[in-house]
């Protein structure tokens, strides 16, 4: 008797123990969900990130907001199916249970644990259409940028002012002391766009599949030969936002950053005014020019 009791009373502590455990568990998950943006930095990675990259787009708003249901719908699922293995090995073990049911059909489990997924996929499916139309559905575009991935760089070209073209490079590598930029994302010449404006971004590759990918904007499209395929921000917010070819594309594809330098409507007009003078003058000089002639 004195056995049963004392049986009895160590499974009430472990299951307290389970409880605060879990309970433990839980908040230690959140407290390192809320720190995790704490490390974020707008436009580029920072050290000891695990979150998505600060948002900068409308489109990328959607994107986190809708990670954050999944990992909350999946956190929770996740804590339901442990909290039943812990009822089953404690519960339904020989000692506690020497005599098992010989039970074999349940209809309103079986039912249950059909409809009860079916439901949990329909709600995610629903949003999740929703950011991919949004993603997909391009609106009127007041700006128009053409970036064609080459072996290993990008060229941009700006269709709607003045049709200049120009190539952009890696700026620094092993230097990283001259480099004020994250590393091996630095580039000689920085995309331009201004903020608030909707801007369409053309993407092709002249050799094989590269990836035209910026995280803080949600974008990312492969850069296909002889396949023109489009894309689209509408960046809220001012500065630097860096991103990769994501795509393997071959020895070097480590060395094709992207660099989105967002400014003012001013700004962009004067860089505008600029940069056709520039780069008119290093026409000749370019990569791609340089190819142009050998070819010819």
């Amino acid at each position: 008797m004195i056995f049963d009791l004392g049986s009895a009373n160590g499974m009430k502590m472990s299951k307290g123990r389970i409880g605060r455990h879990l309970l433990g568990l839980a908040v230690i998950c959140g407290a390192l969900a809320a720190s995790g943006a704490a490390f974020a930095e707008l436009g580029q990675p920072a050290p000891w990130e695990y979150t998505l990259q600060g948002s900068a787009t409308p489109v990328m708003d959607n994107i986190i907001w809708f990670h954050r249901v999944l990992l909350i719908i999946i956190t929770v699922i996740t804590l339901f199916v442990l909290a039943l293995l812990v009822t089953v090995m404690v519960k339904f073990n020989s000692r506690s249970n020497p005599t098992p049911s010989r039970t074999t059909h349940n209809t309103l489990i079986e039912v249950a644990w059909t409809l009860i997924p079916v439901l949990i996929l329909v709600g995610i499916a629903v949003p999740s259409f929703r950011l991919l139309f949004l993603q997909l559905d391009l609106p009127k575009a007041d700006l128009t940028i053409k970036a064609t991935g080459k072996q290993w760089y990008w060229s941009y070209a700006y269709p709607d002012n003045g049709k200049f073209e120009f190539d952009s490079l890696l700026a620094c590598d092993e230097e990283r002391t001259k480099c004020d930029a994250p590393r091996l994302l630095a580039v000689d010449n920085e995309i331009v766009v201004p903020v608030d404006k909707v801007v369409r971004v053309e993407t092709i590759g002249a050799d094989v599949i590269h990836s035209f990918a910026v995280p803080a904007f949600g974008i990312k499209i492969d850069a296909i030969p002889g396949r023109l395929n489009e894309t689209w921000f509408k960046a809220t917010k001012t500065g630097k936002f860096y991103g990769q070819c994501s795509e393997l594309c071959g020895k070097d594809h480590a060395y094709m950053p992207i660099v989105v330098h967002v400014v003012t409507d001013q700004e962009f007009a004067t860089w505008v005014e600029a940069a056709k003078k520039k780069f008119a003058a290093a026409k000749d000089t370019t990569y791609a020019s340089a190819a142009e002639s050998a070819a010819r």
